[in-house]
């Protein structure tokens, strides 16, 4: 059988995007990602190397059609490079490194693959599987959000993880101690959260849930796919901390959500993480979470992106 590959180069920051735009037309079997040489060409921004297959039959040049104009907007930002397409007899498989990623303090990020081994005492280790849900653990959103939940998750808090995407974030904050209900209005990230929950084995702390919280409900889809029906959360009404990575127009929609969903008191205000968009977009998520009745109280901050912690006292 042949096959059309369609070949493109991606940012560190667009990898996640191309994938989530994929994940409703692609099958993930026939998708390759790998890290780009850059001993091959020196100073490239380009990180990965994203591999595409498309049976070579009478659909191909309607399915090609499609890709090219999700992925149009990615190549005009500069995020990604044209799309290079070949027809070939057999896909091409690569065998990189298994993914071992530290981050922050505390965090390993590895693949479902890699060998077992011991770590450090003081390390947790978070596996995943290949996916196509947005979070890879290699976003810098994501890896801002990691930083920041190290410092401010404690034993026994209950939280909420809005937009799981991979789920990577609730394993996290399971494996720190609390109790998480993880929340996504898609239903491949929802199928991945639950399968990275029990890779980890974490079942025990984290309840996978699809819908959306408050007024979320009312913007549909997220990443610009069909509308879902509310599903509110029912183990808690509210909670210790909740965590958004997810677009900025979403953070700024939920503030007043946000504010109702947590619990507070003088001892213990509720705390909010904002994560998934750019310094570009900080001072209208701030403003917007200030008139909530929000101040930020901690921050990180990689390269354009930014991660905000905001502490809600009533």
């Amino acid at each position: 059988m042949s096959w059309i590959e369609l070949k493109l180069n991606t940012t560190h920051e667009a990898v996640d995007w191309v994938c989530t735009l994929l994940a409703e037309s692609i099958d993930i079997n026939n998708v390759d990602i790998t890290e780009y040489r850059e001993s091959d060409s020196p100073n490239s921004d380009w990180k990965f190397t994203i591999r595409l297959y498309l049976p070579y039959d009478v659909t191909a040049r309607t399915r090609l059609e499609n890709i090219e104009n999700l992925l149009s907007p990615l190549h005009r930002t500069g995020m990604t490079t044209a799309m290079e397409t070949t027809v070939v007899e057999k896909k091409i498989r690569y065998a990189p490194e298994p993914l071992v990623h530290r981050i922050g303090n505390k965090f390993i990020i590895v693949s479902s693959d890699t060998p077992a081994q011991s770590d450090p005492a003081d390390k947790i280790t978070l596996k995943l599987r290949k996916t196509l849900a947005f979070g890879s653990g290699l976003h810098p959103a994501t890896i801002l959000s990691l930083r920041l939940l190290e410092r401010h998750i404690t034993p026994k808090m209950d939280v909420l993880d809005f937009g799981s995407g991979s789920g990577i974030l609730s394993v996290a904050m399971a494996k720190l101690g609390a109790n998480v209900l993880a929340l996504d209005n898609d239903s491949i990230a929802v199928q991945a959260t639950q399968e990275t929950v029990f890779l980890n084995g974490v079942q025990q702390q984290v309840k996978v849930m699809s819908g959306s919280l408050g007024c979320g409900c009312e913007l549909g889809h997220w990443m610009g796919g069909n509308t879902v029906k509310d599903v509110s959360p029912e183990v808690k009404d509210t909670f210790d901390l909740i965590v958004a990575n997810i677009f900025a127009r979403v953070n700024i929609a939920l503030a007043d959500d946000f504010r109702r969903s947590l619990s507070h008191n003088k001892t213990q205000p509720g705390l909010l993480i904002t994560s998934g968009f750019t310094t570009d977009h900080e001072e209208n998520v701030t403003t917007a979470l200030n008139k909530a009745g929000f101040e930020v109280i901690d921050c990180e901050r990689l390269n354009e992106w930014v991660a905000l912690t905001h502490q809600y006292n009533s």
